[in-house]
């Protein structure tokens, strides 16, 4: 089977996780800058059999966009031209920030680590695709 990989996308930062060749366990990838994630993604795909992307969607408590679903929404148009073979699916991510932020408290990383927004971003990713696990059984 191929991976599932998970984008937590943002304009400075974009963290990156990936499920196991079953499928079953997803794992923070890593975080890069926004502006190589393209490059980053040739590469991987080139590496690694993906079958598809799961991009966390912005939206306000509301279910509203937010100031930044427009650049997710640019960020699918060009993962799509990109990579035509590899579907795209947008999930929603609110709450996930929060939830990456508490994870790393319960797991006992000092102060200065959690400082560390590309951990953020990477942990994000990384419930984003869990909840999408879950939600897929």
């Amino acid at each position: 089977m191929a991976r599932v990989m998970a984008i937590d996308y943002g304009k400075k930062r974009t963290g990156l996780a990936v499920t196991d060749p079953l499928q079953l366990i997803a794992s923070g990838l890593t975080t890069i800058p926004t502006h190589e994630l393209i490059p980053y993604l040739k590469k991987y795909f080139a590496a690694e059999e993906v079958e598809a992307i799961i991009i966390g969607e912005p939206k306000n408590l509301d279910g509203n966009a937010t100031h930044a679903t427009p650049l997710v929404e640019e960020c699918v148009r060009i993962l799509r031209k990109n990579f035509p073979q590899v579907p795209v699916k947008k999930v929603d991510e609110r709450f996930t920030s929060k939830m990456a932020f508490q994870s790393m408290i319960d797991s006992g990383l000092k102060k200065k680590d959690r400082q560390n927004k590309g951990l953020v971003d990477e942990i994000s990713a990384t419930i984003i695709l869990q909840e999408y696990l879950q939600n897929k059984m």
